[in-house]
């Protein structure tokens, strides 16, 4: 599932354009921040292409994002595969009937929740956030969207945090997953 766009240089370009701010949001983590790519409207554009290329010629149903970043993304790729977009939101943000299901973060724990009627039995997803730690939250994700009767076909994100353990997690779990770059610490 690789495109010609998904080179090297492009994953070196975005991560030469992903801030780290140290210590946040506590002693002792790396945080690795996105939003000067949003920024920037050629990268920007690189990013959502990499992913767009990689999935023109899946055939999936729907895009589903994770609450906070995963909705930017997710949203601009559901758009450009001309598919709909599906967010799985923390606990207490979405209006209708839910499932949940809860996580441990590498500073804490949480529990997100997707809409009962947000995928259907068979629907094809593409899952995706901006950054994968433990993999708590990805997994949690999966996990909501496999109990509706959905199929992920990949979890797709930016950043990975190999060295935290998450990615390993999800292809334990046999969930195909597409990372743009990682970065070494945490």
């Amino acid at each position: 599932m690789s495109s010609p766009l998904d080179s090297p240089l492009d994953r070196d370009y975005i991560k030469q354009h992903i801030r780290t701010v140290p210590d946040w949001p506590q002693a002792g983590v790396m945080f690795r921040d996105i939003t000067p790519l949003l920024q920037n409207p050629k990268t920007f554009r690189v990013l959502v292409d990499l992913f767009v290329h990689r999935y023109m010629d899946q055939k999936l149903d729907i895009v589903a994002g994770v609450d906070a970043r995963g909705f930017i993304l997710g949203a601009v790729v559901a758009y450009e595969l001309n598919l709909g977009f599906v967010p799985i939101r923390k606990k207490g943000k979405l209006p209708f009937l839910t499932v949940q299901e809860e996580y441990e973060l590498e500073y804490g724990s949480a529990t997100v929740e997707i809409h009962t009627d947000a995928c259907k039995a068979g629907d094809r997803v593409l899952l995706i956030d901006d950054l994968i730690a433990t993999g708590g939250t990805m997994i949690a994700a999966a996990k909501l969207l496999t109990r509706l009767g959905a199929t992920v076909v990949e979890a797709a994100v930016i950043v990975d945090l190999p060295e935290l353990g998450g990615s390993r997690l999800i292809r334990e779990l046999n969930i195909p997953l597409h990372t743009i770059c990682d970065f070494a610490g945490h």
